[in-house]
């Protein structure tokens, strides 16, 4: 009997230890969840009780606003712009500092900061700046004679100068690659060059097998996190030019915070949500042909 009181003591003592954790994840993520899910099918504006509606916000959505098809375009674009981008870039940084070479620790740091930085304001308005008609950038090509560009201004680059900022922010990509490419088997590579095998063949025969797990986390990472993109779009090019940067994230504030429909913003949101699930379970599903274990 005592025994059973020490556990039941040690149960209790446990969900105390845990119980702020609880009640912010009840108060910050389930009721928000579940709320926005009743409120997609109600005409909510702030202040106002909600009406039940049914699946009107939904079809007015799907049948009747083509700035939302513009801005589900605009987010697929974006996702398939950075989310190769950032892994290409991350993986060839970790491979380059794989090695020993003096300073390396420096040189990682310094490589990682980026991603500390990357998604605030405040450096969303510094690439703003560099990217002006008269900023940095156009200044350096003025320099070399070259003709300025309106990276902002312009239809066809407004979503790439985005997408730059968003592929900078590599960082915590790179990190993980650099200590999945530690843990290859160095006794893989030397037999390979014993059997003649050269530095491209080993790199797709052994290292992305050897890493394809890590691959697959940061892959699905970096998809949920481009298809959420709201701060770079917001502040560099505010959905401009001509709705060229105006992805679901920015259209969701807007309706919500702009306009004030709740309603309708929360039916956006669960359209956001779905993508990001449709997305999710199609890495999952392919991972079986290309995700190699290590019990396998």
């Amino acid at each position: 009997m005592k025994g059973k009181a020490n556990y039941r003591k040690r149960d209790y003592q446990a969900f105390l230890y845990i119980m702020p954790w609880l009640i912010g994840f009840a108060v910050l993520q389930l009721y928000p969840f579940v709320s926005s899910f009743i409120f997609s099918f109600a005409d909510y504006s702030i202040g106002a009780k909600p009406q039940f509606i049914g699946l009107n916000n939904y079809k007015k959505l799907f049948t009747q606003d083509k700035e939302f098809w513009n801005s589900l375009k605009v987010t697929i674009l974006f996702a398939l712009y950075t989310v190769p981008g950032k892994l290409i870039m991350a993986l060839a940084v970790a491979m380059f500092l794989n090695r020993n070479i003096k300073g390396i620790n420096l040189i990682r740091t310094l490589y990682y900061i980026p991603s500390l930085f990357g998604g605030s304001v405040a450096v969303a308005l510094l690439w703003r700046l560099m990217f002006l008609d008269n900023g940095v950038i156009n200044a350096m090509l003025t320099m070399l004679h070259l003709p300025n560009v309106q990276f902002i201004g312009d239809t066809k680059y407004a979503l790439k100068t985005i997408c730059a900022l968003e592929i900078w922010q590599f960082g915590s990509s790179m990190v993980m690659f650099l200590a999945a490419l530690k843990q290859v088997p160095k006794s893989l590579y030397e037999a390979a060059q014993i059997d003649g095998a050269g530095k491209v063949r080993m790199f797709f025969n052994i290292t992305l097998p050897q890493i394809s797990p890590i691959i697959f986390f940061n892959l699905l990472n970096q998809m949920i996190q481009a298809l959420q993109n709201f701060t770079s779009a917001s502040v560099i090019t505010e959905g401009g030019p001509l709705k060229a940067t105006y992805v679901l994230g920015l259209k969701l504030y807007k309706e919500g915070f702009s306009y004030f429909k709740m309603g309708y913003a929360s039916a956006i949101s669960w359209v956001v949500f779905t993508v990001i699930v449709a997305g999710t379970l199609i890495i999952f599903g392919s991972s079986r042909f290309w995700v190699h274990y290590g019990d396998e």
